[in-house]
């Protein structure tokens, strides 16, 4: 069993506490201002969803994610360094889920989902503008008024209802506490995608030319979490940089510029004891020692290791997908076990 470090801020246990409050300060040249002199907003509780459900299996929690030491150094480095990690490794070797891992045991709030794509752009992330609804909506009350001489038009309708913030750009918001950002598959983007992000990572900070423009004063507008936040001068600028966590399956390089101010992790594939913990979080745990259910989740994880073992390429869902159907019934004749070995257990490289 691993033995917790005093720094550690993550524990890796997936049992929640309120560690979050013994972060030190942030080094100086990662330090970011407040919003002016309003109050850091407190992140909204994370529901008890199907993604949370997902990710960290019904009854664990954070259980099906298995950290090792190493997994839980590094997270806690970017936590203190206030730098984001950047996960590669094979596809469905759990790199996704540690995002939501965290974010449940430091109490930090629903996880922030951004998935990339090679189309994906920074604007995308940071928010949204629906310009031609607001001059539609505009059209409309001029449409359905007669001015007459010495009148003024109406008033345009309020900008914020049209403009709202993307995972990025709620991430940045002045929380109270860090939130947790997960940028999927970053590999996946166009080649100046990661310098791109390099300005916001480091200024912690960005500008809405659409709200700037309206002078000062604040505006409300609506994020991903689907509440409304206040924009002031038509700036967005984070107090605690968000736990950033970018996924790579390892399918390209990188610029130096962006390595050098993330902390990188590649995600070994599990072993036996890692396996049965992630299965036991989403199928529940197995039956006592010796028992049939046991016995053939042994056998099971068993045989998707030596597949691992033979150079093939096998994510954790398979597994989970195989057990399942063998709980049913499957492994019990030779039909079922050969759908299984062939179909379910399929390495992911073959044709």
């Amino acid at each position: 069993m691993t033995q917790t470090q005093d720094w550690w801020v993550y524990r890796g246990s997936g049992v929640p506490h309120d560690g979050i409050r013994r972060l030190p300060k942030a080094p100086p040249w990662r330090a970011f201002r407040h919003d002016g002199d309003r109050r850091p907003i407190a992140p909204p509780r994370a529901p008890d969803d199907e993604a949370v459900r997902r990710h960290l299996g019904e009854g664990g929690r954070g259980a099906a994610y298995q950290a090792g030491e190493r997994e839980i150094h590094l997270v806690n480095l970017a936590l203190h360094l206030r730098r984001p990690l950047l996960l590669t490794g094979k596809p469905g070797t759990g790199k996704s889920t540690l995002a939501y891992a965290v974010a449940h045991e430091l109490g930090l709030g629903p996880v922030l989902r951004w998935p990339v794509t090679s189309r994906t752009t920074l604007k995308e992330g940071l928010y949204e503008y629906d310009a031609v609804g607001r001059l539609y909506e505009a059209g409309l009350r001029n449409a359905g008024l007669r001015l007459q001489p010495g009148d003024t038009a109406p008033e345009p309708p309020d900008i914020g209802k049209y403009l709202w913030l993307g995972p990025l750009g709620t991430a940045l918001l002045p929380w109270s506490r860090p939130r947790v950002l997960l940028i999927d598959e970053i590999d996946k983007s166009d080649m100046d995608f990661p310098n791109d992000l390099l300005n916001v990572f480091e200024e912690g900070e960005f500008l809405i030319p659409e709200l700037a423009r309206l002078g000062p004063g604040g505006q409300k507008v609506m994020t991903v979490d689907r509440t409304p936040a206040w924009v002031t001068d038509g700036q967005v600028a984070c107090t605690e940089f968000p736990f950033v966590v970018m996924t790579s399956n390892d399918e390209r390089e990188f610029p130096m510029a962006f390595l050098r101010r993330c902390i990188r992790l590649d995600i070994k594939a599990a072993d036996d004891k890692r396996l049965a913990g992630m299965v036991a979080a989403h199928l529940g745990e197995a039956g006592p020692k010796g028992s049939r259910s046991a016995a053939l989740r042994a056998e099971l994880i068993e045989r998707f290791l030596a597949k691992q073992r033979e150079n093939g390429v096998l994510a954790n869902d398979q597994l989970l997908n195989a057990l399942l159907m063998a709980e049913r019934g499957l492994w019990d004749d030779a039909a079922g076990r050969g759908l299984i070995e062939d179909d379910l257990l399929r390495r992911l490289d073959q044709g």
